[in-house]
């Protein structure tokens, strides 16, 4: 089931300079030297089509630096009109959304603490009413697709119909290179909930540091995103904020330089010819596939059955362990991933659960 969004195609509100688009500035504006000078760096590569800036820093904990305030708004007009650049700022309230566009902000943004709450959300709607301004909504902080939705759909019913999400990155307790794991199914989900909402990807703060923004760009890209938020200091060694995930406007260039940029469709005919060739074969594997599910379940249900008629416990950990052990190690042999493979299995599992405790409670006994 599509979502019902009324919304602007990207290309009909954002003037792209260059391809892929890219939304580029500082975490934080700190002083008026530092983001005017970024700015005219970033305009001086020809590759950034909005300037952004953290003017409001919302912060885990009090007594950080918490952003420079309204006066930083001023400082954003001057360098839209030295450089030409749209600005883009984030609000978190009614009065932050009214004081970035009376300063003249081309574009807002709702940050990933905010999206999580939908009476900030409805705020900030309220707020927008009868204002034609282009929204982008970060997903929220913990990988809850229903609220990134809600969000958007809030804003939309506002009346906002130049709209797009920015990919963020989830919060999570387990330890991994990134700062935010990417869940890239639950924005492939929103994609495909939403095939005409313009996503777009924030490496900055997947990444948390500068070294693994390639490798995420480039997978954005490659996920038919249709741009960039990068955050870009003109010295990111004294920045106030997010300093070890900013890059200076010389080496975003550069990035940019080694970013492929491919197309959603294709064009050529006898490319086109073999892939829709190759998708036949898929489609008549997945079919297979789908076969040999039904049969496993069948059985599945058949053992359910014995259990119930034998006082038999559904879960039966050994058992558990030995496919899992079989199984991976032969799906590592056929060249499929471990992390695949357990995850294909434990679905699989769950399911057998859930159908042999179906029978488990169905008062019918068996006859013997």
């Amino acid at each position: 089931m599509k979502l019902d969004l009324k919304i602007q195609p990207l290309n009909s509100w954002m003037k792209i300079n260059h391809e892929p688009l890219l939304i580029a500035g500082p975490c934080s504006a700190e002083t008026e030297e530092q983001l005017l000078a970024t700015a005219h760096l970033l305009a001086k590569t020809g590759k950034v089509s909005v300037l952004r800036a953290g003017i409001w820093k919302p912060r885990t904990r009090p007594g950080e630096f918490e952003g420079i305030g309204s006066i930083g708004l001023e400082w954003l007009k001057r360098a839209k009109a030295e450089t030409g650049l749209p600005t883009a700022v984030e609000v978190a309230n009614a009065k932050h959304v009214e004081e970035a566009l009376n300063a003249g902000v081309d574009i807002l943004w709702i940050g990933a603490r905010s999206t999580v709450n939908p009476f900030t959300v409805q705020e900030i709607a309220d707020a927008l009413k009868g204002v034609d301004v282009p929204v982008m909504v970060k997903n929220p902080v913990n990988p809850d697709l229903s609220l990134w939705i809600g969000a958007l759909e809030r804003i939309n019913a506002a009346g906002i119909t130049k709209l797009a999400a920015i990919h963020r990155g989830f919060s999570s307790f387990e330890k991994s290179a990134f700062r935010n794991e990417p869940h890239w199914d639950l924005a492939i989900s929103l994609k495909t909930l939403a095939p005409e909402l313009p996503m777009i990807n924030d490496p900055s703060h997947i990444c948390g540091n500068r070294e693994l923004i390639p490798y995420i760009a480039q997978k954005a890209l490659d996920m038919d995103m249709q741009g960039l938020m990068i955050e870009s200091h003109i010295d990111p060694s004294v920045a106030w904020t997010d300093a070890k995930q900013q890059l200076t406007p010389s080496a975003l260039s550069e990035l940019m330089d080694h970013l492929t940029q491919r197309k959603p469709e294709v064009k050529n005919a006898e490319v086109k010819d073999k892939m829709a060739e190759l998708r036949k074969e898929i489609d008549k594997i997945d079919d297979q596939i789908i076969s040999k599910m039904a049969e496993r379940m069948a059985v599945v249900e058949k053992i359910g059955a014995y259990k119930r008629d034998n006082n038999v416990t559904i879960l039966q950990v050994t058992r558990w362990d030995e496919i899992l052990h079989k199984r991976t190690s032969y799906a590592k042999a056929l060249k499929l991933s471990t992390d695949f493979t357990e995850k294909l299995l434990e679905l699989m599992h769950h399911e057998s659960i859930r159908k042999q405790t179906e029978i488990m409670n169905n008062s019918t006994v068996a006859e013997a």
